[in-house]
């Protein structure tokens, strides 16, 4: 079993949140939790807006790892009683609105029902109570209240808090339980996704069967502390469009096609004019990408496409539109100066440098509290949802020029890429808001290293070429710059970690010397992903003044592009 019924004193509880008891009580009895939070509305997928409530950062870590420790828990007794859970798909790992559909596809009747104001039912002294009382925990009155009090908000378990899913997810495990055994007995399939429960059958017998079904559901419902909301209670039949938490279940896991329809229309809106409506309220990108995800994970669902797999050279047409708004937020329309970096190592560095250099370049970096900074630069990730749609390698400058085919396009192995910056500055008649920069080693005489591939691959001019020699940064198209560290005076070429002094690169970690060759002696020497750490947390102590030319070109493209795009 799980540590967790352990905890009979504050001190052990404490332990567990990783925080110092003075500062748990402090919170609880000093600040208050009730004022540790901000609320606001955000718009649903059907319509209509859910009132959520924040925890602040602090609130919000104790509860992550509240919550962490009862996931923890609760995988612990289903590895001891060989369970394996199928009836609750929300907020469980590896579940999803997805596999809550699935078990109700292609079915003669589907039958959907709500549980009314279903967060606001986990008060405080059901959320103790089960603490205190249930034989998973059997926890003294004293740790059940301090879990209720840092999970509950005015009472009741708040949406937005990281603790509430899986607090919801253990109290509802007895109504599951007894909902299942009342399924079985019509000969239903049974899932829940937090507030939906839905049942279906092949039993050509449950429409005679219904009315007592429900009243008997209704009863247990009840009996649990829940409500049934009778005006979303639905009985869906075969040859009708069957819907289960907003997905269609008929044949295949599918969304309705009005949905990808106003999500393309909301696309192309913001594509011509720079906006876009949801419900009659303006959207936002982060929406918009949040619904083109929602299209693409039951499109990947349906065709078992592996996201891992490189397939950007040949996508279906709903793949087409993600990847052309991917583009879109990403690359053309970014909210600040991007950078893509040939490695993650190149992150640290340039971020360190910033942290310690803040006072120079205001313009990309602010210091906003005793070790709290804003950066005004973003770097690229390469998730791997852009490795899929771009690409992308996770690592190494070779897969960058790929991007750069969006820009012009290119063709590779036989396809062309869309030209997505020509369309976007036609459709729209506007340029970028801000540059995207490519960030290389600057290894421009060596023609088997990254810069001098990347530079004939674009077929650069000598002219150009010189430019970049000479300032270290060129404007390649549009938007797009091309970047590189100086040369030291003492070197031919140079990588990054070259622009540190002698002394930082002679640092010894656990006996070991800096090698950036990436074949070294590991009984000797460490490589660049533990210096990039070193220099990360000891930023404040670092020479970076060999970074200070690599900087000032940096802010030079942001100054200047940012007076000449914009907008009047």
């Amino acid at each position: 079993m799980s540590f967790l019924p352990h905890i009979d004193t504050r001190d052990e509880l404490a332990d567990l949140l990783r925080i110092p008891l003075k500062k748990l009580t402090h919170l609880l009895y000093v600040e208050g939790v009730d004022n540790l939070y901000r609320s606001f509305d955000i718009p649903k997928k059907s319509g209509g807006e859910r009132h959520i409530n924040a925890p602040t950062d602090e609130l919000k870590g104790i509860q992550r790892k509240l919550a962490d420790a009862l996931w923890e828990h609760q995988a612990d007794i289903w590895r001891n009683k060989n369970i394996k859970p199928n009836i609750s798909h929300a907020f469980e790992q590896g579940k999803s609105i997805i596999t809550n559909a699935k078990i109700h596809k292609n079915k003669r009747y589907v039958l959907n029902m709500d549980l009314e104001n279903f967060f606001d039912t986990f008060h405080f002294g059901r959320v103790r109570g089960f603490f205190e009382k249930n034989n998973n925990f059997k926890l003294p009155i004293e740790m059940a209240t301090v879990i209720a009090q840092l999970a509950c908000y005015q009472g009741c378990l708040p949406q937005g808090a990281p603790s509430s899913p899986i607090i919801t997810n253990l109290i509802c495990q007895i109504l599951d339980n007894r909902l299942l055994k009342i399924a079985k007995s019509y000969k239903l399939d049974y899932s829940r996704y937090a507030d939906d429960i839905t049942f279906s059958t092949n039993n050509k017998e449950f429409i005679a069967q219904s009315p007592i079904f429900i009243e008997e559901l209704t009863k247990e419902i009840e009996r649990a502390g829940f409500k049934i909301n009778n005006k979303k209670t639905k009985l869906q039949y075969r040859d009708s469009r069957q819907e289960v938490t907003g997905l269609v279940v008929n044949k295949k896991i599918s969304v309705d096609r009005r949905y990808y329809k106003a999500t393309r229309a909301m696309a192309h809106s913001l594509y011509s004019t720079g906006s876009f409506e949801i419900d009659g309220e303006v959207g936002t990108t982060n929406q918009l990408e949040g619904r083109f995800s929602f299209l693409n994970q039951i499109e990947r669902h349906n065709n078992k496409t592996d996201r891992k797999d490189h397939h950007s050279g040949n996508l279906n047409a709903r793949e087409e539109q993600y990847r052309k708004f991917l583009f879109y937020k990403y690359f053309f329309m970014n909210d600040k100066p991007l950078i893509v970096t040939e490695g993650k190592t190149d992150i640290a560095y340039i971020k360190a440098a910033l942290k310690n250099l803040y006072a120079d370049y205001p313009d990309l970096i602010s210091k906003v509290g005793p070790s709290e900074f804003t950066f005004k630069v973003t770097f690229l990730r390469r998730t791997q949802r852009l490795r899929y749609f771009f690409g992308l390698g996770l690592d190494g400058a070779d897969t960058i020029k790929r991007i750069y085919y969006f820009y012009r396009g290119v063709y590779e192995n036989g396809n062309k890429h869309p030209n997505y910056a020509e369309y976007f500055e036609r459709i729209s008649g506007v340029q970028s808001k801000n540059p995207t920069i490519f960030l290389f080693d600057n290894e421009i005489s060596n023609k088997e290293k990254p810069l001098s591939k990347f530079l004939t691959a674009i077929r650069i001019k000598d002219n150009h070429k010189a430019d970049l020699q000479k300032n270290l940064y060129i404007n390649i198209t549009g938007n797009l710059y091309l970047l590189t560290n100086p040369i030291p005076d003492t070197c031919k070429e140079a990588e990054i970690e070259d622009l540190f002094d002698d002394s930082t690169r002679a640092h010894v970690i656990a006996g070991k010397k800096f090698s950036p060759d990436g074949s070294f002696d590991n009984s000797l020497y460490y490589g660049k992903e533990i210096f990039s750490k070193y220099i990360f947390g000891n930023y404040e102590t670092i020479d970076f003044s060999g970074f200070k030319p690599l900087l000032d070109s940096l802010n030079t493209i942001a100054k200047e592009y940012g007076k000449e795009h914009s907008p009047i």
